[in-house]
């Protein structure tokens, strides 16, 4: 026993390494992922509904099993879930990258997210129990986000570069090798980890926890899609909160809990979890944006929209990495609340600054300061998390701290997709008052969907001026929507750094069991 400790502690920070490489995978595939929308959309004909689903039946799976796979790799062993779900994985992308349909591309997303809930957790678990050092930890954690926020600022480069040259399946056929150096990687280097003391499987719970987050994020997306009166996005919304709550008072009563509520009390875990929630409903919210923006308003090609999106990987990374130095200097509440601080500014900065020819410096600005914030606040956040649980129940902490992730960033595609989507409509619809535009219903019906159907049926009108009008308002409406949600988005970050000044502790306060 001695000696595969002394070996995995050797090893520690290679096997770090693997980990990053598997979270690279989900990193990536979400902004690759962005870069290529347009191109599905024009290919298989999709819908801004059709795309928005593309993104968000992945969230769904992903955010409903996360707490689930945790427990599970608690359980039987955290490497083990690890190199299945790598598998899942691959084979989900594969699968997407055949599709030839939006339904069916769609549904492979969907499996995919069985994939990458069961590798996400497991990441930030093996870290756990392999960096047991306090004065370590903090640091693996850094570099551990500091990955995640790379892959997030390679992706739109990497989706450019094979978009510009191969068909967009490229972009799911590029996860295939990067599963196998995971896979290959993980099992020479990592060692299996699990809670020794593991009670027996929670059922109910594992069912109302399943059942509740899918129910809570699918009416989070349908509201986005419709309205947040529709009957089917109530009704689903409020299954959800019942389920949940079904699910807490359960928790609170069996005596063998997937999810201990007693890790609530502690405001290092619960204020972090906020944190982080509110961080990521304004990144993947804007995030959904930006490569449009530069593609479908701008007319840049998908390589030249990543790079201009690349500049935040950098810096991302770069402030994630030193976040552990400024923590350990001015405590985890200023270094959390004052990254989420910064971020708000950037997305104010670019409320105000957006219009459909706004000079790439400008916008740069923004990206630059969103992404220093945000790599700020991430690291010493899920540090919080993590480090107020016992390390027996790393694998449960872990999923909760991406639960709330996923959570945050279907709210953030919903709600402000729902922001930008209605300032859009409000200005395409004016061309059916201009008695210089007479389009036909189902024209003007595809000129509402989205801004990509918008710029295919100005492409086909023969009248230049007709052409140029509708493609114009399009531009106008997607960008105007786009800086209100940006408005939106900058208003939460600023509640969000001011509550985490108000609930989470200067410094991270451990569970009395480790």
């Amino acid at each position: 026993m001695v000696q595969t400790e002394s070996k995995a502690y050797r090893q520690r920070w290679i096997a770090l390494a693997f980990l990053g490489i598997s979270l690279l995978i989900i990193s990536l595939d979400n902004t690759v992922l962005n870069v290529a929308l347009p191109s599905i959309a024009k290919d298989l004909g999709s819908s801004a509904s059709g795309l928005q689903w593309v993104v968000d039946a992945y969230v769904l799976v992903f955010a409903s099993l996360l707490l689930t796979m945790g427990t599970i790799s608690d359980r039987i062993g955290r490497k083990r879930v690890l190199q299945g779900g790598l598998v899942l994985f691959g084979i989900g992308s594969l699968a997407a990258a055949l599709s030839t349909s939006s339904g069916m591309l769609i549904g492979c997303r969907a499996f995919q997210g069985i994939g990458a809930a069961t590798i996400m957790p497991s990441t930030l678990s093996i870290l756990t129990a392999t960096f047991r050092d306090p004065a370590e930890r903090p640091k693996a954690i850094a570099i551990w986000a500091g990955i995640f926020s790379l892959g997030m600022g390679i992706g739109p480069v990497i989706a450019g570069f094979l978009l510009n040259h191969f068909h967009w399946s490229s972009v799911f056929f590029i996860n295939l090798p990067v599963v196998a150096i995971a896979l290959i990687g993980g099992h020479l280097f990592m060692e299996d980890s699990r809670d020794e003391t593991a009670p027996r499987p929670d059922i109910p719970g594992v069912i109302l926890s399943i059942a509740g987050l899918f129910a809570l994020v699918y009416g989070i997306i349908k509201a986005g899609e419709k309205s947040w009166t529709t009957n089917d996005v109530l009704w689903s919304m409020m299954i959800g909160v019942a389920l949940l709550a079904i699910f807490a008072w359960w928790e609170k009563r069996t005596k063998t809990p997937m999810l201990p509520l007693a890790f609530f009390k502690n405001m290092s875990f619960t204020g972090a979890n906020i944190a982080l929630t509110l961080v990521m409903f304004s990144m993947f919210g804007s995030m959904f944006f930006m490569s449009q923006y530069f593609q479908s308003v701008q007319g840049y090609t998908p390589l030249q929209a990543g790079l201009r999106i690349l500049p935040m990987a950098p810096i991302s990374m770069v402030t994630a990495i030193n976040s552990a130095r400024v923590a350990s200097r001015i405590g985890t509440k200023m270094t959390v609340s004052l990254g989420i601080f910064m971020a708000a500014i950037g997305m104010f900065y670019l409320s105000i600054i957006a219009e459909v020819n706004t000079a790439y410096w400008g916008v740069l600005i923004g990206m630059a300061i969103t992404s220093a914030g945000m790599g700020t606040a991430m690291s010493p956040a899920t540090n919080s998390i993590m480090g107020s649980l016992p390390v027996r129940k790393a694998g449960v902490g872990s999923a909760m701290n991406d639960t709330t992730r996923q959570v945050g960033g279907a709210l953030g595609v919903a709600i402000l997709g729902t922001i930008m989507n209605t300032t859009y409509l409000h200005t395409v619809g004016k061309l059916s008052h201009n008695p210089g535009v007479a389009l036909p219903g189902p024209v003007l019906d595809a000129v509402r969907s989205s801004i990509q159907s918008a710029h295919i049926v100005a492409q086909r009108i023969p009248d230049a001026a007709l052409s140029q009008k509708i493609a114009d308002t399009a531009n106008k409406g997607f960008v105007s929507g786009m800086a209100d949600a940006f408005l939106v988005a900058s208003i939460i970050m600023l509640v969000a750094s001011l509550v985490t000044l108000v609930i989470l502790p200067s410094q991270v306060r451990p569970a009395m069991e480790q």
